[in-house]
């Protein structure tokens, strides 16, 4: 039997999306169906964006969700992203040692990314001038999820999800 940390207890080195787990603000959404989860590790470079998306095709296509493979590779790149350029302190001598960790989590029809990181910065829905290359992200992923949102994880970190059908 494995021993889990309590709830708000998990930390950007050991969070895997345990047994049943499911974002708190998304629960009454669930319905019964089949459940899975799958983790990668996205090291710090910008391949990383890349392997994710294709790691989450790959993994919703085992499952039989090739159609939600499209959206969910856009929401992927902008989660990832974020993780990477604002969840990571790249000047830090330890960064090397850091990670972004990935998971996809299936329950029914609906399908969960997660992204984890160290990062203390919160996600802000920015609304960009016109003249801004970017700031989008997070309206390209709340316009395509169910519901998305963030919870802070001790004694740092957050991670980061959206809900997809």
């Amino acid at each position: 039997m494995q021993s889990t940390p309590a709830h708000g207890q998990w930390t950007t080195f050991d969070w895997w999306p345990p047994i049943g787990w499911w974002p708190e603000a998304a629960r009454d959404l669930l319905v019964p169906g089949p459940s899975a989860s799958a983790t990668f590790v996205l090291p710090p470079t910008a391949s990383s964006v890349h392997s994710a998306r294709s790691f989450s095709s790959g993994t919703l296509a085992g499952w039989g969700l090739d159609d939600m493979a499209e959206n969910m590779e856009l929401v992927v790149s902008e989660l990832a992203t974020n993780a990477l350029r604002h969840g990571l302190c790249l000047d830090d001598p330890d960064s090397a040692r850091r990670s972004v960790q990935f998971s996809l989590v299936r329950r029914g029809h609906l399908v969960t990314s997660a992204f984890t990181d160290p990062g203390s910065s919160v996600p802000v829905l920015r609304y960009p001038g016109p003249l801004d290359t970017g700031g989008l992200g997070l309206h390209i992923v709340e316009s395509l999820s169910l519901r998305w949102g963030w919870s802070a994880l001790a004694p740092r970190g957050k991670i980061v999800w959206a809900v997809l059908s």
